[in-house]
């Protein structure tokens, strides 16, 4: 008798890493190595029906065969498939990866495999490649074809639909007659043809990669998905079916699911001849027994059966692949079957981290090739844009059509694109089509090292001249500028083009890259040298130096206000003219004003520097005085910074109760300019204060008394802490107002996040538990709630609200003995409880005393029952319990219109990174983030590269931002900071220069080199800001100081 026994401990339930395997090996001992000697020929049959021949050697193991497969393919993620095939018995097997191939099948050269999905995962938005998920659409097909995958007719045309949208493209109704009549993709196939172009006629513009995702996501829905149907009886004699899948072990009968036993719930499974039993956790609400029992029709039937459960079980529970037992000394008892390979945590770890290269592949049955890789040969310049590929992606090619990555040991380039070549009339998309092109899964790289854009002033000159040329049509400034496709496809042409031009007129402009092909771009060491030797090395130049560099990026912050935003605007008759006064009228003397004190700072350097009037230089060495007449000028425009928080409200307020005013904000933020959230750049004026204020003290803490330019310079820090005192209630209300709205854009499912008296606290991500183990999940606090939620696959790469807890009444316990899990807590509500865990000590700490403070000042706010969310009804039933058993039209239309429906979503933001990172932030760190803001020039290497390289980086929002040199509008690329970790190069690492400091976030290295140790110094205390996001409690506002909005 073979069995698997599950250890009783409770953390087996949460995913826990276990063995759960029985194996002859020896303890430590490897899989065999793959032999030499005589090779033999075995045929494979893909998913795509072709046939291919591979040659292995005669006693290689079955993972040397699946392996060969993989890199034919340039598969990835080939741990999700497998190889079947009929051995003597006529019983359809899975090949043992650890066994020689010759001792399971008889005659190889008369046997044929399939190459297949083995594994379904619950959620195809686990498939990061398009490859994969393009096997995993041909197998739904092959499953359609074949009678497995059984449904309604509704659902079977939506499917085939979206099937023949990949292969042929646009609907067009006599190619979708001659097509659909030429291919049979279900039995009785003639009573839906006109059902079938009634839904490819919806479908207009989808790509293939985009109708895979459809198809996976309809699929996936239904009862049948992913199930193979293993004949039994029960102990009564009823014939019934078996089946394994992700939850655990499925009974039917028919094709109708009648129970189902989740992995949480077995204890062991085990076959005794022909009998297959499943030993069930004790549960007193349950009223099955302890052991069933199920008679299949012969022992190998059984044993086949077990041993799929056995993969399954490992494959989506364990954190890694099952380590042997010792080997029995006297006699074995059992079988001998472990799983092999990595585990789901494993392949998803592996691709996240980047551990492997995209590479080009083709669509057999389609029209349209697929290109997963920028990679290009220099013949393949001409060759035709994928058009399911429309955002940018990282690639290890010389030249390619596109945007290339700057991988470690390369540096950041922008390639040639030839826009001269036509495209398909399937490809011509019009750039409101165009802008929803985006592919849900093109946050998944952002583990990579930096987000790369095309420089699109390069495409025209006119950008810089007219401000309404700057809409980016590839979704948000941070996708289509700083931001990669995990799917790995080239841009589009027509996706960088200005708005006022169609893709059809687009002009033949090569791309150059400004961060390489600048002659200026890189600085010898020579160089800089004598730049150094110039410039005085006092630290009150480089402080006055700090005030030039900051003030550029705040006009610069200014003009996305007064010129971008309002040419856009003013082009668009849907923002009413008393908002349109009240925004204009406000920024507008802003902007005039610190234009002016940008010039007086900018002259005063230059005589400091020498540069003019040097026999008045020993006069100028000073800034106190230009900072004292411009701060005492700036009182007059007191009564416009206290207008900013009606501006803010009255703008939100406006996009609330305007459909057009919510269209054109959204747009505006997809442009290249807007690399921030719009209402961000609105409260810029007032945090512009502070950074005058830190400014002067850093001025004055220098100075001794008797420097004679100690007495303005104290003057002036006088003069800007008044007035920040008198602004400082104002903005940590619109701060918070500022960020509510900003996570409102974040989450779906919800209608009334922002309410009078709601306060934001931290935000991150925690491991959550369901029946299926520990889900990742994000979740947001407030004062009077904590929700929870998944980031889904989508076009707007928003978050969807599973559940809420009401913080009244809320306890928290520490469970890691309990559950057996590091970093383990409970949060016991008054309807739900759940359990959490966080990614490590320090992060737990921070959300406990988050929570327990939010849980304090909820029970001294006399207990109010929170107002739940609109859209997120409470529910006390955990929703990763929750199966979906029945299939509806309307539930599969609302799948297939998901894309069209949702907006393109920027897909770096700070709630994402931390998705990715696996970390957390609160508001305390967002405050502290709003005060350490820097800009200036800085020289990066990479960690394989010779050359430094000069740029002009911004840093703010936690984020490092790059540009060819501070007069651009817009950054080329940029690097999400948190989870980084901020050091100084150690001697082994060669670097040999003064000023330098390193980042490093696993694999991802990069060297940055300031000009003095004054600006050294700036650089790491902002950055540690960043990468060390502060532990300590949030201030949050009491109940007298609730916000008024």
């Amino acid at each position: 008798m073979g069995e698997v026994e599950q250890r009783t401990t409770a953390g087996s339930r949460l995913g826990v890493q276990e063995n759960a395997g029985i194996s002859t090996l020896e303890h430590g001992q490897k899989m065999p190595t793959t032999p030499t000697g005589k090779l033999i020929s075995i045929k494979v049959q893909m998913l795509d029906d072709a046939q291919e021949a591979f040659e292995v050697p005669q006693r290689a193991p079955g993972k040397v065969l699946l392996d060969a497969v993989c890199t034919h393919l340039n598969l990835v993620e080939g741990d999700y498939f497998g190889l079947e095939y009929l051995d003597h018995k006529k019983i359809m097997v899975w090949l043992d990866l650890l066994k020689p191939i010759v001792k399971q099948i008889r005659r190889p050269k008369h046997v044929i495999l399939k190459f297949v999905v083995k594994f379904f995962p619950p959620d195809h938005t686990q498939l990061q490649e398009e490859l994969t998920r393009y096997l995993f659409a041909l197998q739904v097909k092959q499953d359609l074809t074949q009678g497995r995958l059984t449904c309604n007719d509704t659902s079977a045309a939506l499917l085939i639909s979206h099937i023949v949208q990949s292969e042929i493209g646009d609907f067009d109704e006599t190619i979708d007659r001659e097509h659909i009549a030429k291919n049979k993709y279900i039995p009785q196939q003639e009573a839906l043809e006109d059902k079938i172009m009634e839904f490819h006629r919806n479908h207009i513009g989808q790509t293939p990669a985009e109708s895979d995702f459809q198809l996976l996501e309809i699929a996936r829905r239904l009862e049948m998905y992913g199930i193979r149907l293993h004949p039994a009886k029960d102990r009564e004699g009823t014939k019934i079916n078996l089946a394994v899948a992700h939850t655990g072990i499925l009974v039917f009968q028919g094709h109708t699911k009648i129970n189902a036993f989740n992995w949480a719930k077995v204890r062991k499974l085990s076959f005794k001849r022909k009998r297959f039993l499943i030993k069930l956790r004790p549960d007193a609400n349950s009223s099955f027994q302890d052991t069933l029992e199920f008679l299949m029709a012969s022992r190998d039937f059984c044993k086949a059966f077990w041993k799929i459960c056995v993969e399954h079980h490992a494959f989506f529970r364990l954190f890694e692949e099952p380590k042997p037992k010792p080997k029995p000394v006297l006699f074995t008892r059992g079988s001998s079957f472990r799983f092999s390979g990595r585990t789901q945590k494993q392949v998803l770890d592996y691709v996240k981290e980047g551990g492997h290269k995209k590479v080009q592949f083709e669509r057999k049955h389609s029209k349209i090739h697929s290109i997963r890789s920028l990679t290009a040969k220099p013949s393949e310049q001409h060759s035709e844009v994928p058009k399911q590929s429309c955002s940018f992606t990282y690639g290890d090619g010389a030249d390619s059509p596109a945007v290339q990555s700057c991988r470690q040991g390369k540096e950041l380039k922008v390639s040639v694109e030839d826009g001269g070549h036509h495209t398909s009339p399937s490809q011509k998309k019009s750039p409101e089509k165009e802008g929803r092109r985006l592919d849900g899964a093109m946050m998944e790289a952002m583990e990579e090292e930096e987000e790369v854009a095309k420089d699109r002033s390069q495409h025209s000159r006119s950008q810089t001249q007219q401000p309404s040329t700057a809409g980016s049509l590839t979704g948000s400034p941070h996708l289509s500028e700083l931001s990669i496709n995990s799917q790995g496809g080239p841009a589009m042409t027509n996706a960088t083009l200005s708005p006022n031009l169609s893709p059809d007129n687009r002009q033949a402009s090569p791309l150059v890259s400004p961060l390489m092909n600048d002659q200026t771009g890189i600085r010898t060491d020579d160089e800089e040298e004598v730049r150094r030797k110039r410039f005085p090395a006092d630290k009150a130049y480089f402080i006055a130096k700090e005030v030039s560099t900051t003030e550029r990026t705040y006009l610069k912050d200014l003009e996305v206000i007064t010129s971008w935003f309002q040419s856009t605007v003013s082009k668009e008759d849907c923002m009413p003219e008393a908002l349109k006064n009240l925004i204009f009228s406000n920024f507008e003397p802003l902007h005039k004003f610190h234009t002016n004190f940008l010039k007086e700072i900018e002259q005063r350097l230059a005589l400091w520097e020498g540069r003019s009037n040097a026999h008045l230089k020993g006069d100028y060495q000073r800034i106190g005085d230009v900072m004292l007449k411009n701060i005492q000028n700036m009182k007059q425009l007191t009564v416009h910074l206290r207008k900013h928080t009606e501006v803010l409200v009255e703008l939100e307020n406006g996009i609330k109760n305007s459909r057009k005013l919510e269209t054109l904000c959204r747009d505006f933020e997809l442009q290249k300019v807007c690399y921030l959230p719009l209402n961000t750049f609105l409260l810029r004026p007032l945090h512009r204060l502070m950074h005058y204020k830190q400014i002067m003290e850093r001025l004055c803490k220098h100075y001794p008394p008797n420097h004679v330019d100690f007495r303005d310079s104290r003057a002036a820090l006088a003069e800007i802490s008044e007035a920040v005192a008198q602004l400082h209630s104002s903005m940590l209300k619109m701060e918070n107002f500022q960020k509510l709205h900003e996570l409102k854009k974040d989450l779906i499912g919800i209608d009334n996040l922002v309410i009078p008296g709601r306060e934001f606290i931290r935000l991150g991500s925690l491991s959550k538990l369901s029946g299926k183990g520990l889900q990742q999940r994000m979740f947001f606090l407030f004062n009077d709630v904590l929700l929870y939620t998944s980031r889904g696959l989508t076009a707007s790469n928003q978050f969807k609200v599973h559940g809420q807890l009401p913080l009244y009444g809320m306890m928290i316990e520490e469970s890691e003995e309990e559950w057996g899990v590091p970093h383990c807590f409970t949060l016991r509500g008054q309807q739900q409880s759940i359990v959490v865990a966080a990614s490590s000590r320090m992060e737990m700490d921070k959300w406990t005393e988050d929570i327990q403070m939010a849980i304090d000042l909820a029970e001294n706010c006399n207990g109010p029952t929170p107002e739940f969310l609109g859209g997120s009804p409470p529910d006390t039933k955990s929703p990763e319990e929750s199966t979906v058993d029945q299939e509806s039209e309307d539930d599969l239309n609302a799948s297939r219109t998901s894309l069209e429906r949702q907006a393109p979503h920027r897909g770096n933001t700070t709630v994402h990174v931390c998705w990715h990172r696996n970390t957390s932030v609160s508001m305390v760190d967002f405050s502290i983030a709003v005060e350490n803001q820097l800009s200036g020039n800085l020289l990066r290497k990479f960690k394989n590269s010779n050359g430094w390289q000069k740029l002009w980086v911004v840093f703010t929002n936690f984020c490092m931002f790059f540009y060819k040199s501070h007069q651009d509008n817009h950054p080329l690329a940029s690097l999400p900071l948190l989870g980084y970790s901020l050091t100084i190069p150690s001697e082994s690492e060669n670097i040999h220069k003064d000023y330098v400091f390193k980042l490093h976030f696993k694999s991802h290295v990069y060297y940055f080199r300031a000009e003095s140790e004054y600006t050294f110094e700036r650089w790491m205390e902002v950055i540690r800001s960043a990468t060390s996001p502060a532990a300590s409690r949030i201030h949050v506002l009491s109940h007298e100081e609730s916000h008024a909005y």
